[in-house]
This record gives structure tokens, sequence and C-alpha cells, in this order.
């Protein structure tokens, strides 16, 4: 069985040419460029709350670093550095080989450099740490939506749910539908390019891993500001629209969480830029209400009148 070492030399020693120091002391050691703030962002995914016993190694190892790279993106940072630190039961070569593939594999393709973290023996668990950079004073935060605003969501959101609500039997799709959706909750897309290019044109954003409502509702607290969302704006794909008379399907798409989309709050004004990043990005960028004043969150039907919004997204201890 390999030790702790050999499993660090292995899988996870790696060159980091961004960093002064990477793995092999008992600290690394970075440098943030001139003119730049660091930001710093953690997650955690506990086997059995986060994710299947039984996942895919290699998805999962693409995952756990997705969703860190998703604050970054919220923040509008570019993401530098990562630490991983990394419990499990046993030292499983046929699972740590593909899952600390997954996880390079999108390091490599966001050019980030792991350098550091910790193995030891317990419950499979996975805490990743992920470091960036920001222009300084330019980075986006949930404090700064204001009245006026228009809010936009990238992608489409609820499939991630949908997927998940299929595998607990909470709902039924069918195979080529449910494998579409399964894309999404196992191996998600940061929008990292996208919070980059959304610097100076958004007054706020968050990313969306608890659910649309439950993430915009943390925009609406920090800004102190209220919002009136349209349901018939809401970006769905076709599977989703296909099931939504289901309570699953419309707890997905309000509530469900993991989809790792952007929302964010911006100026009218800035409508026809937004229309031009979308095309040159090739990803929707969708308008789906506004931001007054007031302290509310209130969701209008097709014909305007208020929905009842009895739904919440994900709470660790809720």
């Amino acid at each position: 069985m390999l030790s702790e070492f050999e499993i660090i030399r292995r899988y996870f020693t790696h060159p980091a040419p961004h960093a002064v120091l990477g793995v092999g002391d008992d600290a690394a050691l970075v440098k943030v460029a001139k003119g730049m703030e660091l930001v710093v962002s953690t997650d955690m995914l506990v086997s059995g709350t986060h994710f299947f016993p039984d996942a895919d190694p290699c998805k999962l190892g693409h995952k756990a670093l997705a969703v860190n790279l998703s604050d970054m993106a919220a923040m509008g940072a570019t993401p530098r550095w990562a630490t991983l630190s990394l419990s499990m039961p046993e030292a499983d070569e046929k699972w740590l080989k593909p899952f600390a593939k997954g996880f390079m594999d999108l390091a490599r393709a966001q050019r980030v450099d792991l350098i550091g973290g910790d193995t030891a023996r317990g419950p499979l668990n996975i805490c990743v740490q992920i470091m960036g950079e920001v222009p300084a004073g330019k980075a986006l935060r949930r404090d700064g939506a204001k009245p006026g605003d228009e809010i936009w969501v990238s992608g489409q959101i609820g499939d991630a749910a949908l997927a998940l609500a299929h595998l607990q039997n909470r709902i039924h799709l069918e195979a080529q539908e449910a494998q579409a959706c399964l894309n999404k909750l196992h191996t998600p897309d940061a929008r990292v390019t996208l919070g980059q290019h959304l610097l100076g044109l958004a007054h706020s954003a968050i990313d969306i891993s608890d659910g649309l409502l439950a993430d915009l509702g943390h925009i609406l607290e920090r800004s102190g500001v209220a919002a009136v969302i349209e349901f018939k704006a809401l970006p769905k794909s076709a599977v989703l629209q296909k099931y939504l008379g289901h309570d699953a399907a419309l707890q997905a798409l309000l509530a469900g969480g993991e989809d790792y989309e952007l929302c964010f709050t911006t100026p009218k004004k800035n409508s026809v830029e937004l229309a031009k990043l979308s095309r040159k990005l090739r990803l929707p960028l969708t308008r789906i209400g506004n931001i007054k004043k007031g302290r509310s969150l209130t969701l209008l039907d097709a014909t305007g009148k208020r929905m009842a919004l009895n739904t919440r997204g994900y709470d660790h201890f809720g």
C-alpha cells in the first residue's frame, strides 16, 4: 500500500510555474502581481453529502476544483493557485489515479498550480482552497447591487438539480435526458472567463451553487435592495421545460443549486455590451429581472401576478 508521501509524490506533485515554491516544503510561496489583490476561497466535498460514495473519481476530481473555480469567477478573479486536502479510507490507486487526472486536467486547462495540501486516513472528504488575483478595488462582490440594475444569469439553470432528483427517484427522466443533465451535475463549467469580462460591467455577482432564489437573496441582503424576477425569463433547457409541471423540476429551477452559473446585476445601459459578450463567449446571457428599492424578492408569472415563494435553496444545516 502506498505511503502518504508516495501518494503526494506520485499523484499530486507537479510543476508550479506561477508560484515561488510549490509542493515539497512546509508551506508554499506565492507572489501576487503588482496592482492586484489576493482572492481566497475554499470548498469542501463530503461523501454522502455532496456526492454519492460510488461517484466516478475522475469526474469527482474535476468537480472538486470546478466548484472552487466558480467562486473565483463570481469575484471576477483569475485563478492561480490551489491546495488540496484529502482524507480517504485507504490508499486505493484505482481511485486515486483517475481522481488526480480529473483534478489536474482541469487545473492545467485553467493554468492553476497545485501548490500544497494534506492527506489522511478517514472518511472520504475533499477540501480545496483556491487563490487568485483581481485588480485592486475591482473585484465583483455581493454588496454592490443598486436600484435600477438589471439581473442577469449565464447559461441555463436547473439541470444539475434535475439530474439529482432523477438519481433520488423523485422524478423519472428518459435515458438521453438524464445523461444530458448528469453531465451538468458531475462536470460543471466554471464561468471564469465570463467573470473576468464582467469587471467594470457588473455591480454585483454570485455563483449559483445553492439555488437561484437563495443565491440572489444573498446579493439582496448584502446590498440592502429588493428584486423582481420574471419566471418566464428564467433560462432553462428543453428537458427542464418538458417537466416543469412536476414539483421536482420547479424546485430544481428555482432552488436546486449545483448550476455554477453566474447571477449578476448591471446597469441597463450595458445590455448591448452584454449581448456582444454573449456572442463572443458563445454563452447565453439572460436578463431575468430588476433590482428595486426595498428588502424583498418577488417572482412574477407570465401574467404579471406574484408567485408563491414556498421553496428555498440548499442549506447544510437547514
